[in-house]
């Protein structure tokens, strides 16, 4: 067998490849966009899935990207759907469906979730989604367990034919060790489903589906009590206090015992829905539980359940503040759970550094649209600028101070909307190319309909920068027929070259156009510096 230093998200990527995988899907979301960003450099020479190879593509949003590699699977083929935890959001109403709908060829679903919001709006933990929906988990620990969770994932999907999870987190996603590797599989031939009404979600054929999926329930918590990816260890001699552990937590928990020394009794979760019967056991062996795991307290609450003290034991973890509620963990934090003293630190230099928050790269064309923003914000202090996920929102630091919300995709211009309904003027969005089209556009079509008081600047650099430079759905002149074709007055569109020399004129325009009564877009247009080079 071949062994290659992988992240783990290649690690997933190279096993969906290795796995007879014939459609990849995604949009762009730190810590998940390696995933796809492999698939395509392994693949780029392989004919396209309809030859039996690999098609890939970015889509336009997360649920697109589900809703293209449920398509896959209907048609009997494996697919991978990837992105980041709140991505999931986006693509939930599809995720939720598929479990009642079924699959035909194998369907993986990569999440990345981000304890400690590295460059996320929250913290959210997807193995909720999972026990939401009614399908099984995988939670790897290390990379060679997402190479190989994610090859028994798709052989999983297809046996009980349901979806199956795969769970990351950042410091998994982004780091990189040695794994073995295998050989790929023959992709499955195409032979869509012989059975359409099991995909056509009528209440009568729901009904039916929802009913299958409760039924596959107890074979599914079996499989998971069975699995080898979940591991019990009983050392009754190391102390009467056990410890329930998941993910990268276990490998920090094993990193605070030096060789030799004991080991208390632990049980590592490896697969989800939770393994009863080893969690009694572990339960029988032990007077005191201690839980400890990256993410929501989803195993503290499925064992504490209604009571705080189950089978006459003390649970303890991160609703008793014994572990951190929020955060990421590290092996420092676990050594302090553990009640081990705190290894010897380097002290840090005694003077001070200056504080270096980020900021936009020299040269982004972002900075000449906030400075036009931040000049028209001093000429109406009532303004408020809603913005956007994106390089973008770095505006809402000094020195522009010009964006006052960043809350979802899309959001900038739906609560501007709501804003100017409620009387605030001027109301003003900010949303990238890529974001616009992501989510941007429907809010768009409502804001037209209505003609309401707001002035929205898409801002378009031609290329998804945040997440390293990814092809955008439109960019130029496409954005500008988009936006008249979604209804918004071809007399209050103005698609702007953003720079220096042409800032008197574009501030002219612009500062009409938040005095018009009515919407207006303005296409804030010029190349990301950093594509530029490339």
């Amino acid at each position: 067998m071949q062994r290659r230093p992988l992240l783990g998200d290649e690690a997933v990527a190279l096993a969906a490849i290795h796995s007879g995988l014939s459609g990849a899907f995604s949009y762009p979301g730190t810590p998940a966009t390696e995933i796809l960003e492999f698939i395509r450099r392994e693949t780029h020479k392989m004919p396209r899935a309809a030859e039996g190879g690999v098609s890939y593509a970015w889509s336009a949003n997360e649920k697109v990207a589900f809703e293209e590699a449920l398509g896959v699977s209907y048609a009997g083929r494996r697919a991978l759907v990837s992105f980041k935890h709140v991505g999931l959001n986006v693509a939930a109403d599809p995720f939720m469906n598929s479990a009642v709908t079924g699959v035909k060829g194998g369907l993986v679903v990569a999440v990345a979730d981000d304890p400690g919001m590295h460059s996320s709006q929250n913290e959210q933990d997807s193995r909720v989604y999972a026990h939401f929906a009614l399908i099984p988990c995988f939670e790897p620990a290390t990379q060679q367990e997402c190479y190989d969770m994610t090859c028994a994932a798709f052989e999983l999907s297809e046996r009980i034919e349901v979806p199956v999870m795969l769970r990351l987190v950042t410091r998994l996603a982004h780091s990189r060790s040695g794994v073995q590797i295998g050989e790929r599989r023959p992709a499955n031939p195409l032979e869509p489903t012989k059975f359409p009404a099991q995909w056509t979600l009528l209440p009568s054929n729901a009904r039916v589906g929802y009913d299958k999926l409760t039924r596959k329930q107890p074979d599914i918590v079996g499989w998971s009590e069975s699995n080898p990816f979940n591991k019990l260890v009983l050392n009754p001699a190391a102390g009467r206090t056990g410890y329930l552990l998941s993910g990268v937590a276990a490998n920090y928990f094993l990193d605070n015992f030096e060789p030799g020394e004991p080991i208390p009794s632990y049980l590592r979760i490896g697969t989800y829905p939770l393994p009863p019967g080893l969690v009694r056991k572990l339960l029988d062996a032990v007077d005191q539980l201690v839980i400890i795991e990256e993410g929501y307290p989803v195993i503290e609450d499925m064992v504490r359940g209604l009571l705080d003290a189950p089978m006459g034991k003390k649970i303890r973890g991160r609703r008793d503040g014994l572990v951190p509620r929020t955060g990421e963990l590290d092996p420092d934090i676990v050594r302090a759970v553990l009640g081990k003293p705190a290894r010897p630190r380097q002290q840090a230099p005694s003077f001070e550094l200056p504080g270096r928050p980020p900021r936009l790269c020299d040269g982004c064309p972002h900075i000449d649209s906030y400075n036009i923003i931040s000049e028209l914000l001093g000429e109406n202090p009532g303004a408020r600028v809603f913005g956007d996920i994106g390089c973008y929102t770095l505006a809402a630091l000094p020195p522009y101070q010009a964006a006052h919300s960043c809350v979802d995709m899309g959001a900038s211009i739906s609560m501007a909307m709501g804003a100017a309904e409620a009387g605030l003027r001027p109301a003003i969005a900010t949303i990238g190319d890529s974001t616009f089209v992501h989510s941007g556009m429907t809010p768009l079509i409502g804001a037209a309909k209505r003609n309401l008081p707001m002035t929205v600047f898409i801002l378009d650099n031609s290329t998804v920068a945040m997440t390293g430079g990814q092809d955008t759905m439109a960019s130029g002149e496409d954005i500008v027929r988009i936006v008249k074709g979604l209804g918004v007055d071809p007399a209050h569109v103005h698609r702007l070259e953003v720079h220096r020399k042409n800032r008197e004129r574009n501030t002219d325009i612009i500062r009409k156009e938040i005095a018009y009564d009515g919407l207006s877009v303005i296409i804030a247009a010029r190349e990301c510096i950093v594509a530029a080079k490339k």
